[in-house]
């Protein structure tokens, strides 16, 4: 039966994680590695590769990993995805490339993600590069944004031949993956930096401090500073709130903020000039994996953590491997249950809010069972704080400032699914920014769609 089990993935116990900061999965080892890529069966016409969205040859670096061939695995990957590191650790896997494998049929999927993450770790310790345009091309692109979209762009421009440079609107790059995602799912240092410089190893540029439609303008970089094509890749910053009575008290935080403070500015290291609030008991909105990375983030900074999320736990949109660390590590989920009213004390700080049972009713426009409240079932549950995760919007900064760029109802910028191109010509947007909030890997498969169609455009100019 070996064949239909995968190999088991070490992970720091939940009693003691719960305490830190550092990495939950500890990844596999070489032999762990080597072990699971056998499993791989090499299929002739491989769904896992379907399921991809930035398309890796996954047949392919795994038949490499099998062999002990680290280094030719990582130039496999990285043809197709600037971040692999990043990926295997973050990506949702299950509905992805390990949901079509047919591993899976009868038994456990190929372990792909952590395949991926052994062999980009692996190739950071060994010093391994991706590989580099043989010629250039003498044409300028500008990419806004250092997310995973615009990283992905600049990556495969930069392995076109182009002349690119990032601009990045705060202090340090990354974007969503290091304002976003926690220490303890994805390590800045020792991950995201290191990816980046990878990028930047292509011969991509990176200015950061660099605000598009303030400190200039899309405009501006065409017409004065001779970027012949632009990839707007800003992702969604803008949190939504529930405009509930009491959302205005002092103790509720947008995810958003909460997570840049932790993530970004490192406030939860003892050393770090960052304050955030140390809540003895929060309640965290939202059933999304940015609410289970909100609500880990609280409990490790000493909270007892409520998830209240309005449907129940099969519709919860985290993935499932989030939502099984966030229970070990004892968060509570009151799940079919709707915050109605946010209460404050004498000071103007959070004391309660008090919710409603929900129940599923018909599907809604998603498919999904509408909730609907369950008239008289209102209770309250005492907190001193309240995060909310329940989505961004874009900016509308970069729109508002760009001449002749379409956007739709929800301001998010109107752009070719096939290629990213705008109603601007020259203008290429993906990721966050055209789709609103969703995952990292869409985020990248757009902004190789949008560096394709970058090049045919300038091919063709």
């Amino acid at each position: 039966m070996d064949g239909f089990v995968r190999v088991p993935v070490r992970e720091q116990d939940a009693k003691v994680r719960a305490t830190n900061f550092k990495e939950v999965c500890l990844g596999y080892n070489k032999e762990e590695a080597e072990k699971e890529a056998t499993r791989c069966l090499g299929c002739p016409n491989p769904k896992c590769v379907a399921g991809c969205p930035v398309s890796i040859d996954i047949p392919g670096f795994i038949k490499e990993v099998k062999e002990g061939n680290v280094e030719a695995a990582y130039q496999v990957i990285s043809k197709s995805s600037a971040l692999p590191a990043v990926c295997g650790r973050v990506c949702p896997q299950e509905s992805q490339c390990e949901g079509k494998c047919v591993r899976g049929i009868k038994g456990d999927p190929v372990s792909i993600g952590k395949l991926e993450r052994y062999v980009a770790d692996s190739a950071r310790e060994l010093g391994i590069k991706p590989e580099g345009a043989k010629e250039k091309k003498g044409k300028k692109v500008a990419v806004i944004g250092s997310g995973p979209s615009g990283l992905t762009c600049a990556g495969d421009l930069a392995k076109m031949g182009y002349d690119v440079t990032i601009f990045e609107a705060l202090h340090e790059a990354g974007g969503v993956l290091v304002y976003g995602i926690p220490e303890f799912r994805l390590p800045k240092d020792d991950v995201v930096k290191k990816e980046i410089e990878n990028v930047k190893a292509l011969g991509v540029k990176l200015e950061t401090d660099v605000v598009i439609g303030k400190s200039v303008t899309i405009d501006e970089l065409m017409e004065k500073e001779g970027f012949e094509a632009v990839f707007i890749g800003s992702g969604a910053g803008l949190p939504r709130f529930m405009n509930i009575p009491g959302e205005q008290a002092m103790g509720v935080f947008s995810a958003n903020e909460y997570l840049t403070r932790s993530n970004l500015m490192k406030a939860f290291d003892e050393n770090s000039t960052t304050p955030i609030m140390k809540a003895k008991k929060c309640v965290v909105v939202g059933g999304g994996n940015v609410a289970m990375d909100a609500a880990r983030t609280a409990l490790r900074l000493g909270a007892e953590v409520h998830v209240v999320y309005r449907r129940g736990e099969e519709e919860l949109p985290a993935r499932k491997e989030e939502v099984h660390h966030a229970k070990e590590e004892g968060i509570i989920f009151d799940l079919l249950t709707n915050p109605v009213e946010i209460h404050e004390d004498e000071n103007g700080w959070v004391k309660s809010i008090t919710c409603i049972r929900m129940e599923l009713g018909e599907p809604d426009e998603s498919g999904r069972r509408s909730p609907v409240e369950i008239p008289g079932s209102e209770f309250e549950i005492e907190c001193d704080a309240v995060i909310m995760a329940l989505g961004t919007s874009p900016n509308p900064l970069i729109s508002s400032t760009t001449k002749g760029l379409e956007v739709n109802r929800r301001k998010c910028i109107v752009a070719e699914e096939a290629n990213g191109q705008t109603s601007k010509p020259g203008v290429f947007a993906g990721g966050d920014a055209v789709t609103g909030a969703a995952t990292v890997i869409l985020a990248m498969g757009a902004g190789r769609a949008a560096a394709k169609g970058i090049d045919e455009y300038l091919s063709n100019k």
